[in-house]
């Protein structure tokens, strides 16, 4: 049996070779690579590098691209059913569909909005070629381009703006992912008295006022926060996952969205508790597992800053998932699930911008901080404000982020990544922040121009639905359950 094994894997092996190798003999133009060439691309293909002093033109590597096609699902396994699961069992029964619908609607809208414009404006350059106008060039730290319209020219091969060793077909996907599960997480806020029809209306003007241009300026090859990859970003910030683009744009727009939609009907007088806190559980695990996708998949390749990721992710929401029920154990004498949940969530939200960028003990730190600032906002932030954010998305993915930034900032080590101290950083000035220990001060700087971004417009956003179409239904709409309104369904029925 060992012998039989041992074989197979012998041939998998060879079998993956064979695959690489056809591969790069189609990239391959001019004569056919020296075995020394060959050699130095099988080394960049390893660790992730450019393979153009190699003369071999990089194509999509087997291993690469089967690691970010699992991540990519991961990362949508998050939102459906993840969120369905987590947001539906956090929400009062009659209002469990309302939060489906949102997770499953969400989902199918943004990803006809990505292939027809999005994916374009956010990871294209055109703007900033050669040749364009004078205003293109104006915009091009804020939006990317028009040349992947419709998807045209994505295709099997790598895009290397982005990542030499896998298709750029798959990192759309990968990041059409992010795209979806962001602006569904804001809807946590508003969770039982928001209009179906004005969820999908704010959603449409939210991804193109506020995600786009904000995910441009963070990953985007000529953006004005992508310290990391843009060799002249004014501002050289770092953000391994979303920390900005995903936690902080999702948390802060909710607070503003549930500050202006107003309190629910018998808040603070009636009990509002959640209804399942058995698919609230389950959700939390799902969303768990999805985020090692999430986060180890944003290195981009299975190399070892990914395997650094999946280690900081686990151990963030490890140590945030024991600080959140041990406060409530020190205040209550009891912990409760729901705290164990919480608490995993914002270690998770905390360490998303970190995880490519800390160690393990660093993982522990951003974890357990995250954790408790997150608890001190939705408990007595919350009680003191009196606002209503229904299942915490201020209180713990807007303050997560926020704090998992400035972490960042402090604890990131080109130990880790040595992309922190390459030619990109060494040109924008990321290197030297990180070597004179002022990184904090830039992630400061990047978190304010987020904000700045982030409030006007959800307030301007909010304020146009609400004017066109309303946003939260009559009192005895909303008391009947947003299920039987908006969807003419019920989450739960006795037959027989």
């Amino acid at each position: 049996m060992y012998r039989l094994l041992h074989h197979l894997i012998v041939a998998l092996i060879f079998l993956g070779s064979a695959l690489t190798l056809r591969a790069t003999s189609t990239a391959v133009s001019g004569p056919t690579p020296t075995l020394e060439q060959r050699a130095d691309y099988a080394d960049a293909e390893r660790n992730n590098s450019d393979p153009s002093s190699t003369g071999i033109m990089p194509a999509a590597s087997p291993a690469h691209t089967a690691w970010m096609m699992v991540s990519a699902a991961l990362v949508l396994f998050m939102t459906l059913p993840g969120l369905v699961l987590f947001y539906g069992g956090l929400v009062r029964q009659k209002n469990v569909l309302s939060m489906a619908a949102v997770c499953l609607g969400l989902t199918a809208i943004i990803a006809v909005i990505w292939w027809s414009v999005g994916y374009s404006l956010v990871f294209g350059k055109s703007f900033a070629a050669e040749g364009a106008s004078n205003l293109a060039h104006a915009i091009s730290p804020f939006l990317g381009g028009t040349e992947y319209f419709f998807l045209r020219n994505v295709d099997s091969s790598p895009n290397t703006d982005y990542a030499f060793w896998i298709p750029q077909s798959v990192f759309c996907v990968f990041q059409l992912t992010f795209a979806i599960i962001t602006p569904v997480l804001i809807f946590g806020a508003s969770a039982e008295r928001m209009k179906f029809t004005s969820v999908v209306v704010f959603s449409f003007l939210w991804f193109f006022l506020v995600y786009v241009p904000l995910t441009h300026m963070v990953w985007g090859a000529t953006g004005l926060m992508n310290g990391v990859w843009n060799p002249k970003a004014p501002i050289p910030a770092i953000d391994f996952a979303g920390g900005m683009v995903v936690e902080m744009a999702c948390g802060w727009s909710a607070l503003v969205l549930c500050l202006i939609l107003g309190k629910r009907h018998g808040y603070g007088r009636e009990p509002m508790m959640p209804h399942s806190m058995v698919l609230a559980s389950v959700g939390t695990g799902i969303l768990w597992i999805g985020w090692y996708g999430f986060n180890a998949g944003s290195a981009l390749a299975a190399d070892g800053i990914a395997a650094n990721a999946f280690l900081t992710t686990t151990l963030a929401g490890a140590a945030a998932s024991l600080v959140w029920p041990l406060i409530e154990f020190l205040q209550r004498g009891k912990p409760s699930v729901l705290g164990f949940c919480s608490g995993a969530v914002a270690g998770l939200v905390g360490i998303t911008p970190a995880c490519g960028f800390v160690n393990a003990g660093g993982a522990i730190i951003v974890g357990a901080t995250a954790s408790l600032i997150s608890y001190l906002a939705c408990t007595i932030l919350k009680r003191t404000f009196r606002y209503d954010d229904t299942l915490d998305v201020f209180g713990v993915h807007g303050v997560a982020g926020t704090v998992g930034l400035i972490l960042t900032g402090i604890l990131a080590t080109s130990v880790v990544n040595p992309n922190l101290i390459g030619a990109a950083a060494s040109s924008n000035g990321l290197k030297a922040a990180l070597e004179t220990h002022t990184l904090w001060l830039v992630q400061l700087k990047a978190i304010g121009i987020t904000l700045l971004l982030l409030i006007p417009a959800t307030l301007i956003i909010t304020l146009i639905v609400r004017s066109l179409l309303g946003l939260r239904p009559t009192g005895e709409i909303e008391s009947q359950g947003l299920d039987i309104h908006d969807h003419g369904e019920e989450g739960y029925t006795m037959n027989g």
